[in-house]
């Protein structure tokens, strides 16, 4: 049996541990950027066959900061950073600010036709493929085997949307691997910086968290925005994502 002492020391050195762990987690700071494209290790991800035109995300100064442009116009991409294998979520926070100054018309992620995004900050988890149904198992399987990405098993995307209520979580209209959550809406003000803090492992819970129990290993970090599906524009920005404690 524990006496109180050895509990508030193993309590510390827990917290410690965690802090360390999360210490690890870095995404290189967009504020780093020191030329039109974003800092490395981000990279731009387009759907496979380059059939669909790139989303353009560039680095702007604005109010003598560096932060990342996301213009979308019958475009699609994710950039993408990718994490080092094992990383775990618990006890994390993902933050970040975003403003939008062009809405995207036509957008309404029930539908297929409307699945866009003009702006999403996504987080990709390798959960063990036998969470999945035997379907999902397979197509999982076979897209993997033909993609030149390591695809993730299970996506947490977090959202401005036009139409939906904030903590609206829902499924993508093409694959239940996708849930999303509406952070933001659009009936904030255009042009205005909006900051959002996002219990990682909490939210996967209620997204996900009817297929496991428990919390599997993140891959990557993707910041998008889309508008293939309505054709139409978008205009949005993106500050430092960060991943802590």
């Amino acid at each position: 049996m524990l006496n109180s002492r050895s509990f508030v020391l193993l309590t510390l050195m827990a917290a410690v541990t965690l802090q360390v762990q999360a210490a690890d987690v870095v995404l290189v700071p967009f504020s780093s950027a020191k030329t039109e494209q974003a800092p490395s290790p981000w990279r731009v991800v387009g759907v496979p066959g380059g059939k669909i035109p790139l989303t353009d995300f560039s680095m702007v100064t604005m109010d003598g900061r560096r932060v990342l442009r996301v213009a979308a116009s019958k475009s699609y991409a994710n950039l993408v950073h990718d994490l080092p294998s094992g990383t775990q979520a618990a006890g994390l926070r993902l933050s970040w600010r975003w403003r939008l100054d062009e809405a995207l018309q036509g957008a309404d992620l029930r539908t297929r036709q409307g699945d866009d995004s003009a702006l999403k900050v996504c987080v990709l988890f390798d959960m063990p493929l036998e969470k999945l149904g035997l379907i999902e198992r397979n197509l999982l399987r076979l897209a993997r085997a033909a993609s030149a990405e390591k695809l993730p098993s299970a996506t947490l995307c977090y959202v401005w949307d036009n139409k939906l209520n904030p903590e609206t979580i829902l499924p993508n209209a093409y694959t239940a691997r996708v849930r999303m959550i509406v952070t933001t809406t659009g009936v904030r003000p255009l042009g205005q910086w909006v900051a959002q803090s996002r219990d990682v492992a909490a939210d996967f819970h209620r997204a996900f968290g009817f297929e496991s129990d428990t919390l599997p290993p993140m891959m990557a970090v993707l910041v998008g925005g889309d508008a293939d599906n309505t054709g139409g524009h978008s205009l949005g920005y993106v500050d430092d994502v960060k991943l802590a404690p």
